[in-house]
């Protein structure tokens, strides 16, 4: 056997030691993996292009306001089956010497460390700019 026909056996065979490809739709068990890339291709084409799902304002609260009301958001939107989320955090606080954004900050954290919180980004100026994050959840 030809070491080309080990590599195309040795993918094909999933999961390997019990590890699956979690960025894969369904584990890494699927049969026509070029299928399942076109799929994930086109969901997050769509995804890209669609209006989001709900949105949370975290204007005016504290630093553990915000991370419980995005705990609480997220779940409730992901319970709901919500594809695309929006958080608006503003721009930063204009109040202090530093500018910092605090919210815009915290979202992007609480994002990092969301399971489920796929792909995410600022919105166009149109919809908040750099005030306002977009969130894709992860497949199910």
């Amino acid at each position: 056997m030809d070491f080309g026909r080990i590599l195309d056996k040795w993918e094909k065979e999933a999961p390997r030691n019990g590890v699956f490809d979690k960025d894969t739709i369904d584990g890494g068990n699927s049969k026509d993996p070029v299928l399942d890339g076109e799929k994930r291709k086109n969901r997050r084409s769509r995804l890209l292009s669609k209006k989001p799902d709900a949105y949370i304002d975290l204007h005016g609260l504290t630093k553990d306001e915000a991370w419980q009301s995005l705990e609480i958001f997220f779940e409730n939107s992901r319970h709901r089956g919500f594809e695309k989320v929006k958080i608006i955090h503003g721009k930063g606080s204009h109040n202090n010497s530093l500018n910092e954004a605090v919210l815009r900050d915290l979202s992007r954290s609480f994002i990092e460390k969301c399971s489920f919180a796929g792909e995410s980004g600022y919105c166009s100026a149109r919809e908040g700019g750099s005030g306002a994050t977009w969130v894709i959840f992860k497949e199910n």
